[in-house]
Formats: C-alpha cells, structure tokens, sequence
C-alpha cells in the first residue's frame, strides 16, 4: 500500500504545503471567485497544449499566468464590474476548451481526470513538476511575504509606506495562477480551488496571526492529504474530491472549537 501510494502521497503534501500560505492571502483577500476562474480557463491551457503539440505542463503554466494577468489588467480598467468579469471569462474559457478538446479526435485523453483531478497516477517528472513550483512560489512569497501582507490588511497606508500595490497584487494573481496550474492535473480543474479556500478557512479560527495560519492551513492540507488518500485506498472513492472531503470535515469541525482571538 504504502509504494503504491507514495508518489500520490508526495504530490498532495507537495500541493498542500504551497496551498497554506497562498490560500491564506486568498481568502483574506476574498480572491476565491478569482481562484476559480483560472481553475476553469486552465482547462483552455490543456486544449491549447494539445492543439499545438507542446509539452501540457507549459501550456497550463503560461495560460494560467497570462489569464492571471488579463485579469489583473482587466480589473484595473474597471470598465466592467469585477463579479461580472470573472464570470465572463471563467465560462468561456471552461466553454472553449471543452469545444476544442471535443475536436481533437486523434488524441486519446482522459478529460475526467482533468476536471476532477487524477492523485493515483502520478509519475517521478509529475513530482519535478509539483516540487519545482512549490519552491518558485514558496520563495517568492517569502521575499515578498511582509509588503504582500501589509497591501492585504489595506492598500491605502501601504502606498503611503512605499509598497507597490499593484505590483503586490499582480504577483498574488500570478502565484494562484502558477499553483493552479502545478495542482489542476492531480486535483483536478474544478476543485483545485477547494485546496487553497478550506484549509485558509479552517485555520483562520485556529490562529492569532497571519504566520500562524499560513501553516496552519499547510498542516491541515497535509492532513486532509492523507485522510482523504486512505479513504480512496479504502472505499476506492476519487482521490482528489475525497482529499476535499476530508478538508471539509475538519472546516466542520473547527466550528466545535472556540475561535481564538
């Protein structure tokens, strides 16, 4: 069991541990919605690599990363409400890439496993691929980590103490695009989001500061890991929405504890 389920196991802490610190600035930000516009449109990035005939790791990354910054772009125009924009691009880049997959009828591709991700068959260059961009973003957002923080709590006074805000929020949008790009195939397009919102969630009642609930939220992605691997291993249930369950029940459970101050 434990050899089968290894190189799954090392793929959701690898994700888990990226997911604590992002997903806090996420829901501290209340960026879940942007979260799962670039989930859908990362599927846009899949059709697109195999169209083209480029390696699908890249694909995701630079039409995640380019969705990203559309976004960002887009959102600073304001020539079109933010809720309606998201909307607008998320369904139609999901929309895209589905039309587009549906014509490539000489490539052989399991879809499912994009959109609900696929933990069980991960290989040793799906492992680079996951650990070479949770040290690009962890030490990204370790350089960054104090201005990133301080445009969070409120972007007024940190222009006036010199932090580029919008430098500050293009990198956030960019690092979510990156994860979600880096996650999308093993969670899968559509609950890839799931992973950086609940455990933020879970452990923004369980913390007394915004260090403290980065790992935390890491911690209880990692468990949630393997809880929800040893369901699949059990009751042969998907890897990936199993691993969300289990993050859910412990959302639950965190509302039995009094919240910290």
């Amino acid at each position: 069991m434990i050899e089968f389920l290894l190189p799954s196991l090392l793929a959701g802490l690898g994700i888990a541990l990226i997911s604590g610190p992002l997903g806090s600035f996420v829901v501290w930000r209340r960026m879940a919605y942007f979260g799962d516009t670039l989930a859908h449109a990362s599927l846009m990035g899949l059709a697109l690599g195999l169209l083209l005939d480029i390696n699908l790791y890249l694909a995701l990354t630079v039409c995640c990363l380019a969705l990203a910054m559309i976004l960002v772009t887009l959102q600073k125009q304001k020539m079109i409400a933010t809720d309606t924009l998201l909307g607008i691009l998320a369904h139609s880049a999901l929309s895209f890439g589905l039309v587009a997959v549906s014509f490539l009828d000489n490539v052989r591709i399991d879809l499912m496993s994009y959109l609900f991700g696929d933990l069980l068959a991960i290989s040793p260059q799906d492992l680079w691929f996951i650990y070479g961009g949770v040290a690009v973003v962890l030490t990204i957002l370790a350089s960054v980590w104090r201005p990133l923080l301080n445009s969070t709590v409120s972007e007024d006074i940190a222009h006036v103490e010199g932090v580029n805000v919008d430098l500050m929020r293009l990198i956030l949008m960019l690092l979510v695009g990156l994860v979600i790009a880096v996650g999308m195939k093993f969670v899968g397009a559509l609950i890839i989001t799931s992973l950086l919102i609940i455990p933020a969630a879970t452990a923004r009642r369980l913390s007394s500061s915004p260090e403290m609930m980065a790992l935390t939220a890491s911690l209880i992605g990692c468990v949630s890991v393997i809880a929800g691997l040893s369901m699949s291993w059990h009751w042969d249930t998907p890897a990936g929405p199993s691993v969300v369950l289990a993050s859910t029940f412990m959302f639950m459970l965190s509302h039995t504890i009094p919240k910290r101050s």
